[in-house]
């Protein structure tokens, strides 16, 4: 039976309102949750021992009779527990137990329509308020993107994350080669605009006038028409022949670009859409005209109401 237990190629920990979930990617792609911490997010106490009956048809909390109307075919079939080999932890041999991810907002959605519908038994109300607030958590971000980016799963290969903190202690010469965007900007900006993130390390012709808007641009006045002059288009190719980056200096500049673009990616995670994300970063990183126009405000507040 062991051969046919699918392992954990990714682990990592989801934060959704004040729960704390342990979960997996397998080997066939398959996004889990632990069954304790899946039991516990939705105010369920798991039993020590008791919760091994993994071949069961619906799990011991979608078994009640009043729940049974708000339950159809497709929650039935992806409800049945998964047996795993974790990475870290588990029990004997590190076997573990979990549930697909995508389960938790189905189950969540069967609670609350119970409540609505004034069926729920005084036991099963505090499981409805635990519903509802992972609903919420859930309102914006799909349960699959969440795990997959808890971790790693997504871009896995792309990361670096010893290469940037290195980054910090290599000489000059040295860091001109290592990698000053993290891959996360730019999985940022794919997600918030809602393309497709690309495999390779070709990314789409946009991403560039991107980055001079939200980095360089910002960037002390005169610098980026300096760096194009120093870091010109080959008029064959039309690419340049090193990275902007490259050109700022070690001890200034490149520190300088870093604090910005650490603030940039905050913001891009902050954000749940392209929209918010522009909304905030304006807020964060006014134009020299938004600047004057607040001074002007400042100064002469009669004149707000016609600002507005």
């Amino acid at each position: 039976m062991e051969k046919n237990i699918l392992k954990a190629t990714h682990e990592g920990i989801l934060r959704l309102g004040d729960s704390i979930l342990h979960c997996a990617v397998l080997e066939d792609e398959t996004s889990v949750l632990t069954q304790g911490d899946f039991l516990g997010a939705i105010g369920r106490v798991p039993r020590h021992g008791g919760s091994k009956g993994v071949l069961t048809d619906l799990p011991p909390f979608l078994s009640a009779k009043n729940l049974e109307p708000f339950i159809d075919e497709d929650l039935k079939c992806s409800s049945t527990p998964i047996v795993f080999k974790a990475k870290k932890g588990g029990g004997r041999s590190g076997i573990a137990y979990g549930y697909r991810a995508e389960l938790l907002p189905k189950v969540c959605n069967v609670f609350l329509q119970a409540r609505d519908a004034a069926v729920l038994k005084p036991s099963q109300l505090h499981i409805a308020l635990h519903c509802e607030i992972l609903i919420r958590a859930l309102a914006t971000v799909g349960i699959i993107s969440l795990v997959h980016e808890a971790t790693g799963y997504q871009y896995d290969r792309d990361r670096h994350t010893l290469e940037r903190l290195l980054a910090v202690y290599l000489s000059e010469e040295r860091l001109k080669w290592a990698k000053m965007f993290p891959d996360i900007f730019y999985i940022r900006i794919y997600q918030l605009k809602g393309w497709t993130y690309p495999s390779g390390s070709k990314r789409s012709q946009i991403i560039g006038k991107l980055t001079n808007k939200l980095v360089y641009e910002k960037l002390p006045p005169g610098v980026l028409p300096k760096l194009r002059e120093l870091n010109p288009k080959n008029p064959k190719t039309g690419r340049r022949p090193a990275k902007f980056f490259q050109h700022l200096s070690a001890d200034i500049g490149q520190p300088d670009l870093r604090d910005h673009l650490l603030q940039v990616i905050a913001l891009l995670k902050a954000a749940s859409n392209w929209r918010i994300f522009e909304r905030l970063f304006a807020r964060a990183f006014p134009t020299r005209e938004q600047l004057e126009e607040q001074r002007q405000r400042s100064l002469y507040p009669e004149m707000e109401d016609d600002l507005v």
